[in-house]
């Protein structure tokens, strides 16, 4: 579960966008100041916060810098009354994501946390290397699964095909990524390796399917 802090001296606003967050799913909390913001970001995993740059008993845009300091992976809207040019352009150069003035609209406030969050968790997964496959462990380092080997295309094709689960991946975009071509042959070689793995993955229970004109997608049957 993602988990959203609000740095809000407004207690009804922020209440209101704490239990609307909830609602959505989210697990957020809400400080009024600064200072105690900045001890949870130090003490805590958070993944968006959603800050005033107006009475927090410290600066605002120094907000910015220190949560980045504690936290640089921290993805940061900045939700303020302050709706002058010169200070949301200093707030994107201090390293925040997002600038909404207030009035805003939940629905379109949602709409871009949920954004943030999709670049979040596209990047975390562009890190992952190992699977869990239905208790089947798929290693894209070692190019193993379930321990045993699979040749460098099989286990690139493999990987490709899980960081995108349950999705169809282009197969031209296969080909240009593993392949550096797409032509017949490199398309009649990648059906070959689709087939392959096909075998690998049979005790998993997992299954890669063709989609006509498409690509291919990986799921659990």
């Amino acid at each position: 579960m993602f988990r959203i802090l609000i740095i809000d001296s407004d207690i009804s606003l922020s209440t209101v966008l704490r239990d609307y967050l909830d609602s959505r799913g989210y697990y957020a909390e809400r400080v009024s100041d600064g200072k105690t913001a900045l001890k949870e970001i130090a003490n805590g995993h958070w993944d968006v916060v959603l800050t005033e740059l107006q009475n927090l008993g410290v600066n605002g845009f120094d907000m910015i810098k220190n949560i980045h300091h504690l936290s640089p992976q921290i993805a940061l809207i900045v939700l303020t009354s302050k709706a002058e040019r010169e200070d949301q352009i200093r707030a994107f150069k201090l390293g925040c994501d997002d600038y909404q003035t207030k009035p805003f609209t939940m629905d379109i406030l949602i709409c871009r946390i949920e954004a943030i969050l999709r670049r979040i968790k596209a990047k975390e997964l562009n890190k992952q290397r190992i699977f869990d496959l239905n208790g089947h462990s798929f290693d894209a380092t070692r190019q193993t699964l379930d321990g045993k080997h699979l040749s460098s295309r099989e286990s690139d094709l493999l990987l490709m095909l899980c960081r995108n689960m349950g999705e169809v991946v282009d197969k031209h975009q296969i080909l240009h990524a593993l392949w550096r071509e797409d032509n017949a042959f490199t398309a009649r070689s990648l059906g070959v390796f689709i087939n392959h793995l096909r075998i690998h993955l049979k005790p998993t229970n997992y299954q890669i399917i063709a989609v006509r004109y498409k690509g291919y997608k990986l799921f659990l049957a």
